[in-house]
């Protein structure tokens, strides 16, 4: 049995009172159960498992990006959520995950700048910057008691949300539910079985998804829950079930301040663990050891940005032209035409059709497909062609193909957008996480006087004369490269982290580990093995000691391009007050 979902999901703890001096505890979290693994290792893994949480309220809401294998056939697809209670299931948006990762992404530079050697000085070859290489349907509302296993659990809400059929159910025992679930066409994986069990006993109800019938992989988007709470948390307790070692795990959170763990910890890296020169490429494997040092145990966070919410563009999330009702009683040889006035398409001949939005395509195999032996691309850019051919009887004057574009792909944008502009805030937070430390499902809160954290982490890399080089980082450390080439590997430099936090609902972080004296010491005894910094005679001229060259010996955060000014925040333990 083959579930094609990467584990993520929303606690939806109903909560009554707010959240006063300490975090409450969430004892019930909900996940989805698959089997396969995540994408290779990246430094930055855009693909990972990525959830948007917004916090604002009396009411939590989750929008949960749901992966799966484009190889396995839809009908195998199935996803489970433990809940305390029954969320409003929507359709959420493909391109706001999208746009989220693009705009947070971390960002590693570094300008080149070169030593004066006598005949010429050579001018800096500017700044490279990269990120290391590797984001309703219809229900009368009210109880279903209709029951496919015969004497089964209680049907608490049946819907279609989107391409999704959503059941959700309540038992004291999983054999019923499970019974249920298999009778009605949902796909069951037994290693789930003890997990969900001890859910139901902790008082909770299963939320079930499987692809509606008639819809295939290219329909999947993602869903949002909207539930009474104020704290939010991610599921890892069913994850482990199809878990791989060092599991990417990224969590975004919309609010009116940075966002924070409550239950596990918080971890700034050791700068000098990662490659500068090669723009930390070595990024995912940094901070997998960083979130497993002494005192993080594997249960911890990162912060790769934290600051405002425009960052993130919306012209690609949504439009003022889509509109889903001008296709009802629309002629069906005019569809797409009409998709490429609103932007949703630009499809004009076989060479030159794509779709502006993910689910467009899905939409139209769903609503208007091809007829039987003829290509896609030769149909679509040439419809009047195909008139008699298309199954008017399913197009039905376009009244599904309308309903479903607005809900899944109109709305779905509108409502991005308006929580972009509704709540100022966003934190993007990573982790890598193995099985055997999926025993607590993380929670997270706000907390109003945290800092921000930049998405650039800009160093300066000066090459000096004899071909060695010193590279100044974002915290204005500096390191020296011998060969210029390699990042060195100092030696007695052994921490991963800088520091190991705990973060409260107020106030700055508590710090369990600090490893800066240590790191500084280690960095200036590398440093002086390498007779860095020099000494000089003319500190203007950079003359050294009648040795013919012009080298400057005061080569720092200021000493090329002024680049003092980008100081890192996150990845460096020097925080800015916003």
């Amino acid at each position: 049995m083959r579930h094609l979902t990467k584990t993520i999901g929303a606690c939806a703890a109903a909560m009554a009172a707010a959240m006063v001096m300490t975090p409450s505890r969430a004892e019930a979290c909900g996940g989805t159960f698959c089997d396969g693994g995540v994408p290779g290792p990246m430094p930055v893994d855009q693909t990972g498992e990525n959830v948007i949480f917004v916090m604002g309220g009396d009411k939590a809401e989750v929008h949960i990006q749901i992966s799966y294998d484009p190889n396995t056939n839809a009908e195998k697809f199935a996803w489970m959520i433990p809940l305390t209670a029954v969320p409003e299931f929507a359709v959420g948006s493909q391109p706001l995950f999208d746009s989220v990762l693009a705009a947070t992404v971390p960002l590693y530079g570094v300008t080149t700048t070169f030593e004066s050697c006598g005949e010429q000085a050579l001018s800096s070859g500017g700044s490279n910057l990269t990120a290391p290489a590797g984001d309703e349907g219809e229900s009368n509302g009210a109880s279903d008691s209709s029951d496919p296993s015969d004497g089964g659990p209680d049907v608490l809400l049946r819907q279609t949300v989107g391409a999704f059929d959503v059941v959700v159910l309540q038992d004291t025992e999983l054999a019923p539910i499970q019974m249920w679930l298999e009778n009605a066409g949902f796909n069951w994986d037994p290693n789930a079985a003890p997990i969900l069990q001890q859910y139901l006993d902790e008082g909770n109800v299963i939320a079930a998804l499987k692809l509606t019938t008639g819809v295939g992989l290219q329909d999947v988007h993602p869903i949002t829950l909207t539930y009474d709470s104020n704290e939010t948390c991610f599921p890892l307790r069913l994850t482990r079930i199809a878990a791989v070692d060092d599991m990417d795990i990224r969590v975004f959170v919309l609010g009116a301040d940075r966002a924070a763990p409550t239950n596990y910890r918080h971890v700034l890296v050791n700068p000098l663990k990662l490659d500068w020169l090669n723009f930390a490429s070595n990024y995912k494997d940094v901070i997998t050891h960083a979130v497993d040092a002494t005192m993080a145990d594997g249960r911890a966070f990162v912060t790769e940005y934290a600051g405002t919410s425009s960052v993130v563009g919306t012209s690609t999330i949504t439009s003022f032209t889509w509109d889903g009702a001008p296709f009802a009683g629309l002629d069906p040889t005019q569809v797409v035409t009409t998709l490429n006035n609103q932007g949703l398409g630009a499809c004009y001949d076989e060479f030159e059709c794509t779709w502006n939005h993910p689910l467009v395509y899905g939409l139209l195999l769903e609503f208007l497909p091809p007829p039987n032996g003829v290509d896609p691309l030769q149909f679509y850019p040439y419809l009047e062609n195909y008139a008699a051919d298309i199954d008017v009887a399913l197009w039905n004057d376009g009244a599904g193909f309308s309903a479903a574009l607005q809900e899944r792909v109109v709305d779905p944008g509108k409502h991005a957008q308006d929580l972009l502009i509704e709540w100022p805030y966003l934190t993007r937070m990573y982790t890598t996480i193995s099985p055997a430390e999926m025993m607590e499902d993380p929670i997270f809160h706000l907390n109003p006087d945290l800092e921000d954290v930049e998405q650039l982490r800009q160093a300066t890399n000066y090459v000096l004369c004899n071909g060695d080089s010193v590279m100044t980082l974002p915290d204005e450390r500096e390191v020296y490269v011998p060969g210029g080439t390699v990042w060195p590997d100092i030696p007695g430099e052994e921490w991963w982290d800088e520091e190991v936090q705990t973060v409260a609902l107020k106030g700055a972080p508590m710090t369990l580990v600090n490893n800066t004296a240590a790191i500084t010491r280690v960095l200036k005894e590398w440093n002086v093995s390498n007779s860095w910094p020099r000494e000089t005679n003319d500190t203007t001229t950079g003359a050294n000691d009648g040795e013919g060259c012009g080298c400057r010996s005061d080569v720092g955060a200021g000493g090329a391009l002024g680049l003092g000014l980008l100081t890192m925040i996150g990845m460096s333990g020097r925080r800015r007050r916003r």
